[in-house]
């Protein structure tokens, strides 16, 4: 997006910076919620269906997804762009996570797997795009730096994941929901998350001028405007 540089400090204080910040967090807030309480999940709504040793492959499976998704949307957004990929997730995830409820009620274990290993082929992606996105707004002398203040969102998505599956589950099991139905509103709330994402990626803009790093003056200092 932009043919020149933009130093961490200035990048922090850029709207784009926090626009990808949200994206990357909501991305893996809830691809991470899912993987943590996958084995539980699977074997809670079809219960007496699948057993311990089937819900231990599924996690296995969606792993394999996961590493699978990182060199495959990393491939794609090199043809179709970094943030065209990123519509693609927030388009794709709430599909996904509002089929998981309904392939419940079905009792289609195929659907519920399939769901869910598209949902984790782009947690990985969201995870091997997001430097050749930064370096595509903010240039590529300093995206490494960006790049690890950007990994706070990583931070926050590892705990608000967990949370919300867990809280959740706890808090309608408690108030009389059947174990089976406890994860739906937690796939809905997830579903909102990407949407949410959906509009942060939509507002990533070129950044200004003002934030871009200039040549340096005859004493060597950068210059920023």
């Amino acid at each position: 997006m932009t043919r020149f540089d933009v130093t961490p400090e200035r990048a922090l204080t850029t709207r784009q910076f926090w626009c990808l910040w949200v994206v990357l967090c909501f991305n893996v807030t809830a691809g991470i919620g899912v993987l943590l309480q996958a084995s539980p999940m699977i074997q809670e709504v079809f219960k007496g269906t699948i057993t311990a040793g089937a819900a231990a492959g599924f996690v296995g499976l969606l792993s394999l997804f996961n590493m699978g998704g990182r060199f495959f949307w990393a491939s794609l957004s090199d043809k179709i762009g970094r943030k065209a990929t990123y519509a693609c997730f927030f388009v794709l995830g709430p599909v996904m996570y509002a089929l998981v409820p309904f392939a419940g009620q079905l009792g289609s274990v195929p659907l519920f797997v399939g769901c869910f290993c598209v949902i984790l082929t782009m947690y990985g992606g969201g995870f091997s795009t997001i430097p050749a996105y930064l370096a595509d707004v903010f240039g590529t002398k300093y995206v490494s730096a960006v790049h690890g203040r950007l990994l706070t969102a990583w931070s926050m998505a590892g705990i608000l994941g967990p949370v919300l599956v867990n809280y959740l589950r706890e808090f309608q099991i408690n108030h009389g929901i059947p174990k089976y139905q406890a994860y739906n509103i937690t796939m809905y709330i997830m579903a909102g998350l990407l949407v949410v994402g959906f509009f942060a990626n939509l507002a990533v803009r070129p950044v200004g001028e003002k934030d871009v790093e200039r040549e340096p003056q005859p004493d060597g200092r950068p210059v920023t405007v």
